[in-house]
């Protein structure tokens, strides 16, 4: 079986369109349907940003839906979730604040689903089918970071297929909870905070007091921030470039091969690692719409098996 890994598409159905016909996924009318022995894997990130949201989610549901197509939910699926939700312990207010910061993020899919509508509530419900993350035999798939803790910690609320119930929608979105913490570790990444009194501001104006770093690097603890975070040069300037990381609780516990999107990243597509690869390269911005075509017969990780996409 070869998987066709599909980064985070943020709404950008043409770049979609012409990354699953470079694959050779023929349209036939109804649905885009694999070449021989293929299976198309999205990793996450299909709403927000982009200018076709229904078109990106029509065209990878209606993949789903005919077996040719499998899919992780990323952190935008479940922000949409958690915005749309009533908290149960206080009900005049939802999961996720709608505070201009959230609803601008998301503004691109409420235009075109409108908030509270059959067609809101339709694509809503789909998003519960999302699993937080999918393993078999050859590989790992998870939006941001295989961390078998966080996940042994959300299993326990989770469907039997590691999928989303209302229940855990409400206890992973109570701040300062495990159930929490391990969420925003697989559908985030690790992230470590920064030493007091510093900051960044993020792509969206964000002030940011944590720093997502390189997880997949073998050592995180005790190391120069500047030398593992995961972050562009300009929110590193702030920090002190002899300032070290805290002890980091985190430990990759598996050898196989680790597919993951989320992480923004442009250039030359590369393995973050000889066990990682990211297939996020920006295009919910500018960039390439990113696939990594992925063998199981021959699971040897290489750069040549990257294929990209840009109208």
């Amino acid at each position: 079986m070869i998987y066709d890994i599909i980064g985070d598409v943020h709404g950008k159905a043409d770049k979609l369109t012409g990354l699953l016909t470079k694959l050779g996924y023929r349209f036939n009318g109804e649905f885009f349907v694999a070449p021989p022995n293929h299976q198309a894997i999205f990793i996450g990130d299909l709403v927000d940003r982009g200018e076709k949201q229904l078109a990106t989610l029509n065209i990878v549901f209606n993949m789903i839906d005919n077996d040719q197509a499998l899919a992780v939910m990323g952190n935008h699926e479940y922000n949409a979730l958690a915005y749309a939700t009533l908290d149960e312990r206080n009900p005049t207010e939802y999961l996720r604040k709608h505070e201009s910061k959230h609803t601008l993020q998301h503004q691109a899919f409420l235009d075109e689903v409108g908030f509270g509508t059959d067609l809101h509530d339709f694509w809503l419900q789909r998003f519960y089918e999302l699993p937080l993350w999918l393993e078999f035999e050859q590989a790992c798939f998870v939006h941001a970071c295989w961390d078998t803790h966080a996940m042994s910690v959300l299993k326990q609320h989770l469907t039997h297929d590691n999928k989303l119930t209302k229940t855990a929608l409400q206890l992973t979105s109570y701040q300062d909870t495990p159930e929490y913490n391990a969420l925003e570790r697989v559908l985030k990444g690790v992230e470590i905070p920064l030493p007091e009194g510093i900051y960044f501001v993020d792509k969206e104006k964000n002030m940011r007091h944590n720093m997502r770093v390189q997880w997949w690097l073998s050592q995180l603890s005790n190391q120069p921030i500047h030398k593992i975070a995961r972050a562009m040069p300009t929110d590193l300037a702030s920090v002190p470039v002899d300032a070290l990381s805290e002890a980091v609780d985190f430990e990759l516990t598996t050898k196989k091969p680790i597919f993951v999107g989320h992480y923004w990243l442009t250039g030359i597509p590369n393995m973050l690692s000889d066990q990682v690869v990211c297939v996020d390269y920006s295009a919910g911005g500018n960039g390439f719409l990113t696939a990594y075509r992925f063998d199981t017969n021959n699971p040897n990780l290489s750069a040549a098996n990257f294929v990209q996409f840009l109208p």
